[in-house]
């Protein structure tokens, strides 16, 4: 097998999904796909793609019963007969290797074809008790992450602090981590067109006077935006003209969110009823035009293998007030403010000193917009590359 000839087989399952890894799996093979590196691409979906794909890719459909998306939802979980009929279609296909984008959609291959699986995190292995409304679905997740360490070739990562958890969590050698990265959409950029800016604070109803910080992403409970609300009574209270925009899906098809709880905690505070502003889920330009307006994204995860929110709010000139734990300091490096996540006084403390030195919010923005450079999709891929090149050559060395 030449170099050039290497013909990789990609889970495209996630494609659709809307959280962190399914984004992820667009950017990366896309900028994989429009690179003339000696790769051949083929994508693996479950179900008859309704949506552009990028030039210079095959498609493989399995015509499975149920999709992964179906999947996302609740507790629920891919049938025996789906994982099985993935692992055929990917056996027959006879890649040189496949690439799982995400460890979340592996299923069993029935094949002898290496595999480069991408674990974004380890916060299922964490915090568990946030992640999975049962032990079924955490006994499972155990099963399926075994199974994938048993296929793993090569095991990807997209940070430092992901890469150091692969190998003290999962056990994974070192020597078989490959470390990308991640970076924005081109969409997330500084709009110089202040009136649009306001159409969209109008749009989802943020007074016209506020400065607002934002929350962006996932809404389950390890992203631990209750304790950014709990937080903001005191924040207000030191600075009257603060507000907090959340950002997310609040339809209750996201797996085990926990907006419910946050939305009651808002409505038991009257302080915050006027303060806190649910969007639901939006678009990208409209997250990027509220970003463009927010004095920072407010970011108190728990636990990130990487954090793309942040990468997105910098790129808008948003610096972050952030968890200092996972990959979140790595991340946004001098462009963000750090604290405990649970500690409520720090993260006040962090809110109230941001918002009341206009030098330091200045110098923040500035190294936001610097920060968010060095984060590009090509250079993801150069990396993802690498990645596959060892895994191929360890092929051809058994």
């Amino acid at each position: 097998m030449k170099t050039q000839d290497i013909h990789v087989g990609v889970d495209a399952t996630s494609w659709i999904n809307d959280r962190g890894f399914g984004r992820f799996t667009r950017e990366l093979i896309t900028a994989l796909a429009a690179r003339d590196a000696g790769f051949r691409y083929t994508l693996v979906f479950d179900r008859p793609p309704e949506f552009d794909l990028p030039d210079n890719v095959e498609i493989i459909i399995a015509q499975t019963h149920n999709s992964l998306n179906d999947a996302a939802v609740g507790d629920k979980s891919r049938s025996f007969g789906y994982l099985m009929k993935m692992g055929e279609v990917v056996r027959k296909a006879k890649f040189d290797i496949f690439f799982f984008p995400a460890v979340y959609s592996y299923f069993p291959l029935l094949a002898r074809v290496p595999c480069v699986v991408c674990y974004h995190d380890t916060t299922a292995e964490r915090i568990p008790h946030l992640l999975f409304p049962t032990k079924m679905n955490r006994r499972l997740w155990q099963l399926k992450t075994a199974l994938a360490k048993l296929q793993t070739a090569r095991a990807m990562t997209v940070s430092r602090s992901s890469a150091r958890d692969l190998e003290h969590i999962l056990r994974i050698p070192k020597s078989k981590i490959d470390t990308v990265s991640e970076a924005a959409d081109p969409i997330f950029r500084r709009i110089e067109n202040p009136q649009k800016v306001e159409d969209a604070k109008q749009k989802f109803k943020i007074p016209a006077d506020a400065e607002y910080m934002m929350t962006l992403g996932g809404m389950n409970a390890h992203k631990n935006i209750l304790s950014l609300l709990k937080a903001m009574p005191a924040i207000v209270e030191e600075h009257s003209q603060v507000h907090l925009v959340i950002v997310g899906d609040t339809s209750g098809k996201g797996f085990w969110d926990n907006v419910p709880e946050l939305q009651k905690f808002t409505a038991d505070h009257p302080a915050l009823q006027s303060r806190v502003h649910f969007t639901g889920y939006i678009d990208d330009a409209d997250a990027a035009l509220l970003l463009n307006g927010a004095a920072a994204l407010a970011f108190p995860s728990l636990w990130e293998g990487f954090g793309l929110p942040a990468v997105e709010a910098m790129s808008c000139g948003a610096p972050v007030l952030a968890s200092n734990r996972g990959s979140l300091p790595e991340v946004i490096g001098d462009a963000g403010l750090f604290y405990d996540p649970e500690n409520i006084d720090e993260i006040t403390a962090c809110a109230v000193k941001f918002f009341g030195d206009p030098a330091l919010r200045q110098r923040l923005t500035e190294a936001s917009i610097a920060r968010a450079r060095e984060f590009t999709w090509d250079n993801a891929a150069v990396l993802a590359e690498l990645s596959f090149r060892k895994c191929a050559e360890g092929k051809r060395r058994t």
